[in-house]
């Protein structure tokens, strides 16, 4: 962006970004899913509102995630090389590990290492649940989903490519 004064370009403007927000108050994510139909529809009762994209944070992602009622945060997966963090802000999200269930409330945290346990959160309540969700963004990771034929790569620029599990494109 650039600020014109008489029809000259004087100075290269950056966006600002801002220091501080509500949560609450940042954006929803313009697309609801990474994931190829018709994976995308079992996540559409989820918002995920990007916090740390605000900031210009890199390194590691930061989402304000609402699952409403009958919804799931994610199919379950697994990473290979990042690690998640969620923290329970509201509502009571029911935990799915390979271990089993276990149902989550206010003020509960779980994290999962890299190549740890597959899980997701399902929303089997009647009320909204509100996760922050935390993870890092390391390339090259891989992600295992072991109830669905599907799995994922994350590229260098980020993005995410999905293949069924016998390698062949979605």
């Amino acid at each position: 962006m650039y600020r014109l004064e008489s029809n000259l370009v004087v100075e290269r403007m950056m966006p600002i970004k801002p220091d501080a927000i509500f949560a609450c108050d940042a954006p929803a994510r313009l697309k609801p899913s990474n994931y190829p139909e018709p994976y995308a529809s079992f996540v559409a009762d989820r918002i995920k509102q990007p916090l740390g994209d605000i900031f210009g944070l890199s390194n590691f992602g930061v989402n304000l995630t609402r699952l409403l009622p009958n919804s799931i945060s994610a199919l379950h997966h697994r990473h290979s090389m990042q690690d998640e963090f969620i923290y329970v802000l509201e509502g009571r999200p029911t935990l799915i590990t390979d271990a089993g269930e276990r149902q989550l409330e206010v003020g509960m945290v779980a994290g999962f290492p890299a190549n740890g346990t597959a899980h997701h959160l399902e929303n089997r309540t009647s009320h909204d649940c509100i996760i922050l969700e935390i993870g890092d963004r390391t390339t090259g990771d891989q992600v295992s989903y072991p109830s669905d034929d599907l799995q994922a790569v994350m590229r260098d620029d980020g993005s995410w490519k999905f293949t069924h599990k016998n390698g062949k494109d979605y």
